[in-house]
């Protein structure tokens, strides 16, 4: 070869090698994708997880898919709804409450699980530490603990002192329904007050129990946590008005439906929270690495409009120590 040709090679080689190489076109990223499962109908704790997700930098339909299934007080319905979230390929499952987050436990051992909600996940079998839960399931319990059950007649005897019959509506679908049966009867007990305790676990059991209330002459009504209450939320707040029912709740949506008073930890603030450890997952932390969060203030929601058109005049006592008081 003669060296005029050997130097065309090189150049040619050197000017081959100079030019930009074609980037390959790339797919693009799938944005993270979360499943939310609720027992309930939805209203404005499933809005508080949004916006929860909003303040850790996640927009829902910019950088982040949310996918929202609602079971609308039904609980058989959980099983399914969780299968078909699971099948969405989600990043993380949401779920409301003890039952939600069995529902979605059961339908993935892989998908890491927040609960909302969970009264008690030890007893409820979502997760065995709270400090470190282990597995794929983590969240924000709403334990009340020792005492707050009984805290619920209490607080309602300050504001119907002459009350004596009381009506108590509960469901089994809550893993500590049994303990809250057993405070608020304690209590009543220890006033000499008279205690009518309906399970009410599904709407005709519900209906049996409205009539059962309402020609037993009970004074005042409290209705203990469950998912089915949840859903059931406009129709006990109505029952409790159309029959003049002072009545004790245990979340604050029920007030700002136009029942008279809450007291426990907020149910919207748990959904919101558990957006934090959605977004610590999304970022690689490990959901049984993470602790349970459990509730640290308790809240005492009053609405002085259903106080007046009942009747009551709301005592001082409860006014100063009431967190938020509607009208």
């Amino acid at each position: 070869m003669t060296v005029a040709r050997r130097r065309t090679l090189l150049i040619a080689g050197a000017a081959s090698l100079a030019l930009p190489r074609v980037a390959r076109p790339q797919a693009p990223k799938r944005r993270p994708r979360i499943g939310l499962l609720s027992p309930t109908a939805r209203g404005a704790r499933d809005e508080a997880f949004v916006q929860g997700l909003r303040e850790h930098g996640y927009v829902p339909g910019a950088n982040v898919d949310v996918e929202m299934r609602f079971a609308d007080g039904r609980p058989e319905r959980l099983p399914v709804l969780a299968d078909e979230i699971v099948r969405l390929r989600v990043d993380v499952l949401v779920a409301g409450s003890t039952i939600g987050a069995k529902a979605a436990k059961g339908a993935t051992s892989t998908i890491p699980i927040v609960f909302a909600g969970s009264s008690d996940p030890v007893a409820g079998g979502l997760v065995t530490n709270l400090a470190r839960p282990g597995g794929n399931v983590t969240g924000v319990s709403l334990a009340l603990g020792d005492g707050v059950a009984g805290k619920w007649l209490e607080l309602l005897a300050e504001v119907v002192p002459g009350a004596t019959h009381y009506a108590l509506i509960w469901s089994p679908t809550n893993a500590a329904a049994t303990m809250f049966v057993r405070e608020i009867r304690a209590a009543a007990s220890a006033r000499g007050l008279r205690l009518e305790a309906h399970e009410a676990p599904d709407r005709a059991q519900l209906d049996r129990a409205f009539d059962a209330i309402a020609a037993s002459g009970a004074q005042a009504l409290i209705i203990a946590p469950s998912p089915f209450a949840a859903a059931q939320r406009e129709a006990l707040v109505a029952f409790a008005g159309a029959k003049r029912l002072p009545a004790m709740y245990f979340a604050e949506d029920f007030v700002d439906a136009g029942g008279l008073m809450s007291y426990g930890p907020s149910y919207a603030d748990a959904y919101r929270r558990a957006a934090s450890y959605v977004a610590r997952i999304l970022k690689g932390a490990r959901p049984g690495d993470l602790a349970v969060e459990q509730p640290t203030a308790f809240d005492l929601d009053v609405n002085a409009r259903t106080a007046r058109a009942l009747g009551l005049a709301m005592p001082p006592s409860i006014l100063l120590r009431a967190s938020r008081v509607i009208g």
